[in-house]
């Protein structure tokens, strides 16, 4: 496995005749998608010795749809020089050395199928489209002509390589047409033969005809054809063989010189040999040819099934062919194959290149026609990334193109070692999960809610679950059984269980040993646990701790819950994303610090990532749950969703993020540092995977099509791309494909289709029902749109879990209103034929009757001849001749006047007469006078035509005729989207349930519920279910305050409150906040009043901060910590420092009382809460005693650590107040630290100057009174209060204040402040002040005499000249360092084991290993120490030593934190080396001596050398 980064680049686009070349010297490039990838093929790939010789070196970006086609200039010196065409409409020519545009035109007025670079003529590119015609485009002169040869659909063109002038056309018909572009496009031959489209057509590489030996007789079987139009002889029509391939699975030659066919080969059908391919698929055939050109003799072609042949052309009575790689099982193509392309290589193979439906492109040498390598590529979105635990290595990929790729990343013999697994999986693969130890053994989860285990070491298809999610399976997790699949015995049931997350927010356990048993809902079992009574939330995330014991759950609301094996009951929840949760990930338990096993990190929908520790939730096993709201770190920078989280196996606390804004980012987590970014995607990333084997690569996939490996030493980038960055790659993103309005028959078969996972329309997003599927494209679909890319389209994709957000609903709202408004404009466009249809009913309103009137109105002779038949048939005693009745029968009207029978008959003809006419209505009076209502009702059910005029007369046929009219009215009504009246009908019959239920199912929830609550029981559960499901929908759609109406209505309180502070906003918040708390859920309510609190605190509203506190009595010891805040702000305000400036929105008692800070502080306490007796205070501490804040790093936002400071001053004021002043110190030592760690001194110096005013005396004296125990802490403080007060002494040598109002911490504790000390301590100990050098527009500070203070400052330095937390500091930092140096040892390690014999490694390693060093140590870059090699036992003797030290030490020195000993030894020597005799002597040797017996680790040495010397 090389060192260097590599492409899984998407499918190159199918059914398109020439969408990839190449050109001599070793450069292939193929079409997919929008773009164009190019290959370096041969010696020039630079690829490791032993690999394929091949690389993916970059991709051509620029067109916004499909690439149709792409041709490289074969001209010697322009082999840089390429064109391609796309279904946007234009033709670009490109350089691809530098990968830019050169030109383009867009003369094309429909689309282009047809594209080719002259041979010939340097500078002509020739191109043709569906509509027939050919533009030929001279780049040179910027010159075009349009040539019209005939009205049909071109399929393909190639220009010949002899005569510049002749283009041979072929058509989706079947007719092939040599034109000559000289005569505007004159046809000189028409060649038929094919009755089927042109898939390809090839000149002959020899002109003339002696090449091949035909005779006229000999071509017996081929019948003379004639020319379309008889041509005389011309020099134009110069002999050459011409070559087609057709879908009629013919390939014919022709000759030119005399304009017809020469020879006919048949497609032989071959026996399938193995391949994967599913037998039921009916394929397409595609018949591409090349004609070699050294071998005029020989034919390639492709064949039915994928296979390649190679044509005998010699003997053209025998049909004789040779089969690629006939020798080797598995190395042809599994489908048909589009393309072939020649190259020849510097070191002068023959080669040919191939690209197939099976998605892999196939380079095969001519010489032995065996194929030498393989680039699969991928179909669809990579959704998801897995390296197996068992085979290091092998990494899963999931698809969107229905199949699952296996990449053995470890190969030496091919660095794209690829299998595809397809069976079974019928849909795009979104989730993957390897068994923790059995091997082989891949979970897979799909968009279509299918779970199923593949065992990929064999054969066989997958074992499918026999429960289906509803949709989208989102994550799939191996953790141990819960009830009650862990009741059995130990050999009864499996030691681990597949856990599988759906798109509808239920989380299954899955047997694996019995897929085929249903699969339990864990929500049962956590409801059951935890006796939990409201809704439970949607979950859209399962992960498991490495050790099993712990399930961590994500929701669509934001919260994560803990669980805790083996019942599942809930410990703790952790309320900080406000959106969807995408990802969770669990530290690795295998570092050198097992503690950080206990890190979560989470990322949702929002752009920030939290990382957690749960060391202490987990460990004190709480009685009730937990609800945490505060970060261990954040991680920000990204500005979009975050879709996928890893932990680096090889570091401590590294992780790397995928996200939607395009960037996947590499984190140092403890110190919320960005690493670097990588930005290869074009497209939004879904998932990321650390390569187990090598800390430096990563591998990432995207909606781009693409899986990149990558190197995070070679990454220029180190944070994600902010404002005008992320802009260029969202144009770069939307540069992607636009989705095409298909057909509407299109549009109709993807509305049953999951809409929730309409990612674009990407390849496999239809399903068309006509036939079998198979690697996700049905033949149908695959003749119609295969090609067509796909768009990260606005919809946003299932597995970026736009949370479950039921798009059929609101589809279902729109649906049903398009609908509507499309039975409504009908019949406007019918009304001119209403118009008169009502005047006709006005006019025939005299008579029912019109045939009857109008026989009545004919001429006199036949009205007398109706009065004599009348008279027969009336007074006629005997029985009626045949001619009577005859004549009655043609005279039907007469039954007006004779018997009730030929009545029936005249009525029935009039009836007739009235359907025929379009007048239904009047047909149906004329039954109801007949008295035939139950037949009218039935007839008019069955065409649909009831009205409510006939139901209303429906009574009269009886009760049950009217209630079976009733309810076929209404489902009529349905059919017309009138869904609403159809309910009003069932209502008349009393059929209550049914009225609701068809309003429900057709999304009327308000009307449903209006009818629900009228007419049945306050108490029936319909009612409830109808406001939980409008409620649903509701939040869904983002209606969260009308869906907390409806929760209340369903009196579930503890979801209205939810719903209602998903927003996030302060109002939403504290509406929230007060709702629950008037439902009595009092935790709920403090926890988002709280919220708001911080909301309002962003923004810097004291007042409405302190009125959100309000709301709830156990929020009150926050009203003094936001109280605290308010004033510490101010004060910082009124010394003008950034850190608190805000405009002015304070309360009145933040202004009005004066004084020392703490006074303040303790009269607002007083005047404004009341807060005044010993209990009071006792109170307020115990509420705020158990929040715990995490500790701080360099990145935490200023408001964040005043925030976090402000609680700890708190408890240090209460505890003075209640003269607990053992607390009081160790609060305060909290906030000191809390700055101290973040790098913020000014704030450190203001709180020791707000608390602290006379230095730590007052405090001493007051813990001398009570013995306290708290003298370790009081230590610390006191040593923290003189490092403030050395350092400003220090500065102020330099000059009068301090200009530096923050000094960064580096990583490991040492102080940048120290580096200046280190380069005045290198330079030389008696220059003067680097800073006063480096500033020279400034006068030097005049000589600073040692005042009193500072004489006392000095002396109090022997309080930091502590031996005992020298020695420990030292220990610890040779436990960093030697942990460090193990971990740069392994990765050494591994890089020579995976990169041996490899002749470029070590010259590219070294940057690498570099950059990895800098990474970790960025202080540590001396020469000799990098070049110093120690053993492993010695590095692990030293490790031990230190552990064994560290153990040693007491516990006080272990908790309390103390200024680093060393740094303010150095700052010392420094003073006196500005200021001679300025410094006891005895201070300075202490220091010296200090620094000579623990100076000994790197950071420290050459510091050391420099003043001990």
């Amino acid at each position: 496995m090389g060192q260097e980064p590599r492409t899984l680049p998407p499918s190159p686009n199918w059914y398109c005749a020439r969408c990839s070349d190449a050109v001599p010297g070793g450069l292939f490039g193929f079409a997919a998608r929008t773009s164009v990838f190019l290959v370096r093929v041969g010696p020039g790939a630079g690829a490791i010795p032993g690999t394929p010789p091949f690389r993916v070196i970059g991709e051509l970006v620029g067109h916004t749809e499909r690439v149709s086609g792409f041709t490289f200039s074969h001209h010697p010196g322009q082999y840089n020089l390429c064109a391609t065409s796309s279904d946007d409409g234009t033709v670009k020519i490109w350089d691809v050395e530098t990968k830019t545009v050169v030109t383009e035109h867009a003369l094309h007025q429909h689309t282009i199928s047809a594209l080719h670079w002259s041979p010939r003529v340097k500078d002509l590119i020739v191109s043709g489209d569906e509509k027939g015609v050919v533009f030929c485009y001279w780049l040179n002169r910027n010159d075009s002509q349009q040539l019209s040869v005939e009205p049909r659909t071109i399929f393909c063109l190639t220009c010949s390589p002899h005569d510049e002038d002749l283009v041979a056309i072929g058509y989706k018909d079947g007719i092939v047409v040599i034109i000559d572009i000289s005569k505007k496009g004159e046809v000189i031959h028409r060649l038929r033969g094919h009755d089927d489209e042109i898939h390809s057509i090839a000149w002959c590489p020899l002109p003339g005809e002696d090449c091949l030996s035909i005779n006229q007789e000999e071509n017996s079987e081929e019948p003379e054809i004639p020319n379309g139009k008889v041509i005389a002889q011309t020099p134009v029509t110069k002999g050459c063989y011409l070559a087609t391939g057709s879908k009629d699975q013919t390939i014919r030659i022709w000759s030119c010189s005399r304009g017809r066919g020469v020879m006919i080969l048949k497609l032989p059908v071959l026996k399938r040999r193995g391949g994967g391919i599913d037998p039921t698929v009916k394929e397409r055939l595609w018949l591409t040819l090349h004609w070699p050109k050294n071998q005029p003799t020989q034919l390639v072609s492709s064949c039915l099934g994928g296979e390649l042949l190679l044509w005998d052309l010699t003997q053209s009575w025998r049909r004789k062919f040779t089969v690629f790689s006939a020798s080797s099982e598995g190395q042809n193509h599994s489908r048909i194959v589009f393309n072939l392309c020649p190259l020849h290589t510097e070191d002068d193979k023959q080669l040919l290149l191939s690209t197939s439906m099976d998605r892999d492109v196939k380079c095969w040498d001519m010489a032995t026609l065996e194929c030498c390598w393989t680039l699969p590529s991928l179909g669809g979105f990579a959704y998801s990334l897995a390296f197996s635990p068992v085979d290091t290595g092998s990494l899963a990929i999931g698809v969107g193109d229905g199949m699952i790729r296996i990449w053995n990343t470890l190969s030496i013999k091919n660095n794209y070692d690829v299998k595809n697994f397809w069976q079974g999986v019928k849909s795009k693969v979104t989730a993957l999960s390897w068994h923790p130890t059995k091997e082989g053994c891949l979970a897979f989860g799909t968009d279509d809610g299918k779970v199923g285990l593949y065992d990929t070491y064999s054969n066989k298809p997958p074992q499918i679950s026999s429960t289906y999610h509803k949709k989208t399976v989102y994550t799939l997790a191996w953790g141990p059984p819960v009830p009650p699949l862990s009741l059995g015995g130990e050999g009864d049931r499996p030691s681990l269980t597949l856990y599988s997350c759906g798109g509808e927010g239920i989380v299954l356990q899955h047997n694996p040993w019995k897929l085929s048993g249903e699969a339990f809902d864990i929500n049962k079992l956590i409801r059951d646990t935890n006796s939990i009574k409201y809704k439970l939330p949607v979950h859209t995330e399962i992960s498991w701790k490495a050790d099993g014991k712990i399930m961590a759950l994500g929701n669509e609301d934001g919260s994560i819950e803990i669980f805790q094996v083996p019942n599942l009951k809930l410990i703790c929840t952790i309320q900080q994303h406000h959106k969807l949760v995408n990802t969770i990930s669990w530290h690795h338990e295998h570092g050198s610090q097992p503690e950080l096993s206990y890190l979560m990190a989470s990322g949702s929908n929002n752009a920030v990532i939290y990382v957690h520790n749960l060391k202490t939730v987990i460990e004190s096993n709480p009685e009730s749950p937990v609800t945490i709201t505060e970060p261990y770190r954040t991680l920000s920078g990204h500005t979009a969703r975050i879709t996928s989280l890893v932990w680096s196996p090889h570091h401590d606390g590294r992780l790397v993020s995928a996200s939607y804004d395009g960037t996947a980012q590499v984190w140092d987590a403890l110190q919320e540092e960005p690493v670097c970014n990588f930005r290869g995607h074009r497209g939004r990333l879904f998932c990321v995977a650390w390569s187990p084997l090598d800390p430096d690569c990563i591998y990432s996939g995207a909606d781009d099509f693409c899986v990149y490996k990558w190197l995070t030493s070679m990454q220029e980038h180190s944070r994600p791309p902010q404002g005008k960055k992320s802009i260029e790659l969202e144009k770069k993103r939307l540069s992607q494909p636009k989705p095409k309005p298909k057909k509407k028959k299109k549009l109709t078969s993807r509305v049953p289709v999951k809409q929730e996972l309409c990612d674009g329309n990407e390849e496999e997003s239809t399903r068309e029902s006509s036939g079998p599927v198979e690697n996700g494209v049905s033949d149908q679909e695959a003749e119609e749109e295969a090609p067509e890319p796909e768009l990260p389209c606005e919809v946003a994709s299932a597995v970026s879990r736009e949370s479950v957000i039921c798009t059929p609903v609101s589809l279902g709202f729109e649906k049903s209103k398009v609908t509507a408004n499309n039975k409504v404009t009908l019949p406007k466009k019918e009304t001119p034929k209403e118009k008169p249809e009502a005047f006709i009913k006005k006019r025939k309103a005299r008579s029912m009757l019109p045939l009857s009137t109008s026989l009545d109105h004919r001429s006199k002779e036949e009205l007398h001849r109706d009065c004599l038949v009348l008279a027969t048939a009336k007074h006629s005693t005997a029985e009626l001749n045949e001619d009577v009745s005859a004549d009655l029968e043609e005279r039907f009207h007469l039954g007006l006047f004779t018997d009730r029978t030929t009545l029936y008959r005249m009525i029935e003809v009039e009836g007739k007469g009235h359907l025929e006419n379009g007048h239904p209505e009047l047909f149906h009076q004329l039954m109801l006078w007949k008295g035939d209502l139950k037949g009218v009702l039935q007839t008019a059910a069955e065409r649909g035509e009831l009205t409510d005029n006939l139901v209303a007369m429906a009574p009269v046929a009886g009760y049950h005729v009217w209630v079976w009219a009733v309810e076929a009215f209404a489902k009529q009504l349905c059919f017309q989207d009138q869904y609403v009246k159809a309910a009003s009908h069932l209502l008349s019959i009393h059929k209550v349930y049914e009225a609701v239920e068809l309003l429900k199912s057709n999304h009327f929830y308000r009307e449903a519920i209006a009818v629900a609550k009228a007419r049945l029981r306050p108490e029936d559960p319909i009612l409830k279910d109808l406001y939980l499901s409008w409620g649903a929908i509701l939040e869904k759609d983002g209606h969260y305050a009308v869906a907390a109406k409806c929760y209340l209505g369903a009196t579930s309180a503890y979801d209205a409150a939810k719903v209602l502070a998903k927003k996030g906003d302060t109002a939403s918040l504290r509406t929230a906040a007060e709702l629950a708390s008037i439902v009595g859920e009092n935790e709920l309510s403090s926890s988002l009043a709280l919220r708001c609190a911080q909301e309002l605190l962003l923004a810097r509203n004291w007042v409405g901060a302190q009125e959100a506190l309000q709301l709830h009595a156990s929020l009150k010891g926050q009203r003094l910590v936001f109280c605290l805040l308010e004033l510490l702000s101010q004060h910082l305000e009124e010394k003008q420092l950034p850190e608190g400036r805000s405009p002015p929105s304070h309360n009145a008692w933040a202004t009005s009382i004066e004084g020392p800070f703490v006074e303040r502080v303790t009269a607002v306490w007083k005047s404004a809460f009341g807060l005044d007796t010993p209990q009071q205070h006792q109170t307020a501490f115990q509420q705020l005693q158990n929040i715990k804040y995490p500790s701080a790093t360099n990145n935490t936002p200023s408001k964040q650590l005043l925030l976090h400071m402000c609680h700890d001053l708190t408890l240090a004021v209460l505890s003075q107040q209640m003269a607990s002043w053992d607390a009081a110190v160790e609060a305060l030592l909290r906030a000191v630290v809390r700055s101290y760690d973040s790098g913020n001194f000014t704030i450190m110096q203001e709180v020791h100057a707000a608390f602290l005013p006379k230095g730590c005396d007052p405090l001493r004296d007051k813990l001398s009174d009570c013995q306290s125990a708290a003298t370790p802490a009081f230590k610390s403080l006191e040593a923290f209060f003189i490092y403030g007060r050395l350092y400003e002494f220090w500065w102020s040598l330099s000059r009068p204040c301090p200009k530096s109002s923050v000094w960064v911490r580096a990583g490991d504790g040492r102080m940048a402040s120290v580096e200046q000390s280190q380069q005045l301590a290198d330079a030389n100990p008696k220059e003067t002040d680097p800073k006063a050098q480096a500033e020279p527009s400034r006068p030097p500070a005049p000589d600073v005499e040692l005042t009193e203070e500072n004489e006392q400052i000095l002396n109090a330095c022997k309080e930091l000249f502590s031996e005992k937390h020298a020695s420990f500091q030292n220990a610890q930092r040779t436990v960093a360092e030697v942990q460090e140096t193990l971990a740069e040892m392994i990765r050494q390690h591994q890089k020579s084991q995976l990169g041996k014999s490899t002749a470029n490694g070590p010259d590219k390693n070294e940057p690498g290993q570099e950059a990895e060093q800098s990474l970790s140590s960025p202080q540590s870059q001396c020469k000799e120490e990098k070049n110093e090699q120690v053993s492993l036992p010695e590095l692990t003797r030293r490790l031990t030593e230190a552990n064994e030290r560290i153990a040693k030490f007491p516990e006080s020195i272990k908790t309390w934190p103390f200024p680093d000993v060393l740094e303010c030894c150095l700052v010392l020597l420094h003073i006196g080396s500005q200021r001679p005799g300025r410094v006891p002597q005895e201070v300075q040797q202490q220091a010296q001596a200090l620094l000579q017996k623990y100076g000994s680790t790197k950071v420290y040495k050459r510091h050391c050398q420099a003043f001990c010397t």
